[in-house]
């Protein structure tokens, strides 16, 4: 059944909307005794809650994976361009819903976070659509909004085995690098009643040391979530979560008046970690495209922001992830150089030429302007050529022949 929600923007085009409004509402959790355990205490559901979650009576976002953490669900948000309603399907794959020559093969999956499930904008007005309408062929769609880049990596090795595609575009959103580590996702994104925020598979990194640990979701079945009621098992099962130490500290530092970073994109500590991990999953990406002979596309996608930053500074927090990318020679596109390449032609504010692209997520205008990005690079990967980049005069079933 369809459920109309009105939801709170969980990204906003002035950025870092989760983080502060996430420091300032819990400051009070964090003073005298166990500022560990009140900080908790805040965070954790009821039972009640972990039954509608599971029961699909509450939380219209998603719904539980033991593997992945959760999935989305069928659903209507009235959260997109100028209040409109949002309609999002999904089909038996668990894709979102097809519509452009959907009949067709589909050789084109798409993995990544809510910039690639195309959060507020209707099935439709998704940039895999503005793609497959150009292309004239069929695009997948296998976002999923709040995931980390290992997520997706792990959702790609798994569909990959039900729908295979030769070609994989793997899209990266600027704040999947904090998401890898994060475990359970209440940390970063709070509590709220559009998504219960469920516990997910993270990483365990060290830069210094240069290692990686990969763990999965510590609630691997429906009956382990009740364990997050229970303030022992969760204070046990994260007390060395980077991100939640982070947290705290932050936290703490902004009680006793101290300056603290505005958003996860400005805290060093958290870039540190967070782009060490995501270059640990890029490798295993590229390692996975050479074994099963896929092609793939990394695409490099922006909220307002950071672009916003990069435009009117030049300030640039994910050049280890770029520089990493250069070094392994792989194809990627980069929406946040694109974008200001664009701003040149206008003569309106950083901001003011931003708003045309963003209610929070990309609007259409911004899915059509990110679909067109990578569209060269994607097509030069396609053998046999997409029926739009050849003569007509050699085009069978939809292909170049």
């Amino acid at each position: 059944m369809s459920r109309l929600f009105q939801r709170r923007e969980m990204l906003s085009f002035g950025g870092g909307v989760l983080g502060s409004a996430l420091l300032s509402g819990s400051i009070e959790a964090v003073g005298g005794g166990d500022a560990r355990a009140r900080y908790l205490r805040t965070l954790m559901p009821s039972r009640d809650d972990v039954d509608a979650f599971l029961r699909n009576r509450r939380y219209p976002f998603a719904k539980y994976d033991s593997e992945l953490g959760y999935l989305h669900i069928d659903r209507d948000f009235k959260e997109g361009l100028n209040g409109a309603v949002c309609r999002y399907r999904y089909d038996k794959l668990g894709a979102r819903q097809m519509q452009a020559y959907a009949r067709r093969p589909c050789r084109i999956n798409t993995y990544g976070n809510s910039f690639t499930s195309c959060e507020q904008v209707s099935d439709g007005e998704t940039w895999q659509e503005v793609l497959a309408r150009h292309l004239c062929e069929p695009v997948r769609n296998y976002g999923i909004g709040g995931y980390s880049v290992y997520q997706s990596y792990l959702r790609m090795v798994r569909e990959e085995r039900r729908a295979a595609a030769k070609t994989i575009v793997f899209n990266i959103f600027d704040d999947d690098h904090y998401r890898n580590i994060l475990g359970w996702q209440r940390f970063k994104f709070g509590v709220n009643d559009v998504s219960i925020n469920p516990t997910v598979p993270y990483m365990q990194v060290d830069p210094a040391k240069k290692s990686v640990k990969y763990r999965r979701n510590p609630c691997p079945d429906a009956k382990s979530v009740y364990r997050l009621t229970d303030l022992e098992w969760v204070a046990r099962t994260f007390k060395d979560n980077v991100y939640l130490a982070n947290r705290l500290r932050r936290l703490a530092d902004a009680k006793a008046g101290k300056p603290v970073p505005p958003t996860d994109y400005d805290d060093e500590t958290l870039n540190r970690y967070g782009l060490f991990a995501t270059n640990a999953v890029i490798d295993r990406v590229k390692q996975y495209g050479e074994k099963t002979g896929r092609k793939i596309l990394f695409v490099l996608s922006y909220g307002g922001y950071v672009l916003q930053q990069f435009i009117d500074t030049g300030r640039r927090f994910d050049q280890p992830m770029v520089d990493h990318l250069d070094s392994l020679k792989v194809p990627y596109v980069d929406l946040m150089a694109a974008h200001a390449a664009d701003r040149k032609q206008f003569k309106a504010s950083t901001a003011d030429y931003l708003r045309r692209f963003f209610v929070g997520h990309y609007n259409p205008l911004g899915n059509h302007f990110c679909a067109f990005a990578m569209v060269e690079p994607l097509a030069r990967m396609l053998d046999p050529k997409p029926a739009s980049h050849g003569p007509a005069t050699s085009v069978r079933g939809g292909f170049i022949k």
